[in-house]
């Protein structure tokens, strides 16, 4: 007896009126047609995500990131890459969960969509296909909108021999799936641009990945920083002009392969599709159906935007909210929504290092995924390209706070480095962050500013000279390439290197 996708004897599967045709729109290559306009470039993703679905260790590969990063444009494009390998258009089904209404009236629309698909398009069950050599591909864009959506998909790898790809923009959501999805899915997050891969999209120049793939092993060592200053000034007529793109339109796909764009039409298009987006649909709906607050997630959002590199006591964000919403918020809730924003990965916490029986709490530094985000939903426009900022010395004090949350969200999205931030406690003085590698720590200061003085590197000397904290050495992340520490102890690079790391 034939089997259907989930491993039950066969028997016929029938979609929600309406839903065929547009299952049938989104996978054209079934009726011989080719996707239109997807763009040459292919992100940094596109390799470790192709790999993972012709030979990764595990049957899903969890793509996440902000949206408008280019998530189903990588998905898309690795679709194309399949069928230009020579996979028969049938074994290969994308669904959009985004927006499909219909879904919401099947039972268990991942399992009931990949049994149709097994019966109308693959023609056969996946066990029967996998062992003729036709192994099915399966791509769920956007897929943590659908509540239950990890215990189906635990129930489809379980029974069937199946490759998955899923895309989300809630790490959240997708983290809450990771329990009953233990050891069926690698995760991969991916944020907006990086400053290499702007360099290509704007046609500027190629510039290779300068930290391995395999781990960030190599930070421990000394000269991998000495290593990655002098790549940066060797290459820095094509980094600068990245870096200057970077600072005018930021780092989201669209800004940049846009830039005949005026940046207000961007700026309105950023806060509708990304934030606003974010807030009224990601974030609009919490556990059992109760919908948050929107203003007082706008609120938060824009705090967040205001003091953007920096760790705001509790205080501060209570009198803000106060004023500005006219209601006693308390701060759980305050700390709820901030982290609801950290799931959407439009901006990250770091949190402060704790390494001492006695803890004293301290607040959360925020990073945002885009300073131009900043700009869009605040007006205001802080440059960071080394020029226009001393075009504007008035800005000077902002673009530091710019630049630390740059440097921070970037650290932080490499993968397998546990970053923190090292606040003031008595005698110690703050340091912006520390960068943990196996045991041993990187503390990063970053001083964004022309001329820097022995005292700008107080923070990093005295957590240099601490031998319980095991860090041999310091990076001081600058505005330029000049030196800016006869320490030897202290590698300085400007941030337009740093962001070359990955």
């Amino acid at each position: 007896m034939d089997t259907n996708s989930t491993g039950q004897p066969a028997h016929s599967s029938t979609l929600v009126r309406g839903l065929e045709p547009i299952l049938r729109d989104n996978n054209p290559w079934w009726r011989g047609d080719r996707q239109f306009g997807l763009p040459p470039m292919r992100r940094w993703a596109f390799a470790p995500v192709l790999n993972g679905l012709l030979s990764g260790l595990t049957p899903v590969t969890v793509l996440r990131g902000p949206r408008q990063v280019g998530k189903t444009t990588l998905l898309m494009q690795a679709v194309e890459e399949l069928l230009a390998q020579g996979v028969s258009p049938n074994r290969i089904f994308r669904v959009q969960f985004d927006d499909l209404p219909e879904l919401r009236r099947q039972e268990s629309p991942i399992l009931e969509l990949c049994r149709w698909f097994s019966e109308n398009v693959l023609r056969k069950s996946f066990q029967r296909a996998a062992s003729g050599g036709q192994q099915a591909f399966i791509f769920l864009d956007e897929v943590q909108n659908l509540p239950d959506w990890a215990p189906q998909l635990k129930h489809l790898v379980d029974l069937n021999p199946v490759r998955v790809l899923v895309t989300g923009s809630s790490a959240l959501r997708i983290e809450a799936g990771r329990d009953s999805l233990a050891g069926r899915i690698s995760t991969l997050e991916m944020g907006p641009l990086l400053l290499r891969e702007i360099a290509e999209l704007r046609g500027f120049g190629k510039l290779a990945g300068f930290l391995p793939v395999n781990g960030p092993g190599p930070l421990r060592k000394k000269e991998t920083w000495i290593e990655l200053a002098e790549m940066g000034r060797r290459n820095g007529e094509l980094r600068d002009r990245a870096f200057s793109a970077y600072s005018d339109r930021g780092a989201y796909p669209v800004a940049q392969s846009r830039a005949d764009q005026p940046w207000e039409l961007m700026a309105d298009f950023l806060n509708e599709t990304v934030i606003q987006r974010a807030i009224q649909h990601d974030l609009r709906m919490g556990p059992r159906g109760q919908k948050r607050d929107e203003r007082l997630l706008e609120e938060i959002f824009r705090l967040a935007c205001r003091y953007i590199g920096q760790s705001p006591r509790q205080a501060l964000y209570l009198d803000e909210i106060h004023r500005a919403l006219d209601a006693n918020i308390g701060w759980q809730r305050v700390l709820a929504y901030l982290r609801f924003l950290d799931g959407t990965l439009l901006l990250r916490l770091i949190e402060p290092l704790e390494i001492r029986i006695k803890k004293r709490r301290s607040g959360s530094k925020i990073c945002l995924c885009d300073h131009m985000l900043r700009a869009a939903w605040l007006q205001e426009i802080i440059p960071l390209d080394p020029a226009r900022l001393e075009e504007s010395p008035h800005l000077a004090d902002l673009a530091g706070h710019v630049a630390e949350s740059a440097a921070g969200y970037f650290l932080r999205g490499l993968r397998g480095l546990d970053v923190a931030h090292f606040p003031e406690r008595g005698a110690e003085p703050e340091v912006d962050f520390i960068l943990t590698v196996g045991e041993q720590r990187i503390p990063v200061e970053v001083k964004y500013r022309r001329r820097i003085d022995h005292e700008d590197t107080r923070g990093l000397r005295a957590f240099l000279e601490k031998t319980v904290y095991n860090a041999p050495f310091g990076v001081l992340v600058t505005l330029t390439d000049a030196p800016a520490t006869d320490d030897p102890r202290i590698v300085s690079l400007p941030l337009s290197s740093l962001l070359l790391l990955n």
